[in-house]
């Protein structure tokens, strides 16, 4: 039990030397995140529904 109470003291310390992002800081990497998400989104839809018509052109050539 001591090991887990001082276990959480120390991670009490290291929290006071975390530094936190300002407000607008966050905002802008919050926007960049979530940019870059729906843009990698896209371009993996855009292969799958090419990748999709593909295929399926193949088992249409095929028959």
């Amino acid at each position: 039990m001591q090991k887990v109470v001082k276990f959480l003291k120390e991670v009490a310390v290291e929290f006071k030397n975390i530094t936190w992002p300002k407000k607008d800081t966050l905002i802008q990497l919050t926007v960049v995140v979530i940019s870059i998400s729906i843009i990698i989104s896209l371009i993996l839809g855009g292969f799958d529904y090419l990748f999709t018509n593909l295929i399926s052109l193949l088992g249409k050539i095929k028959q």
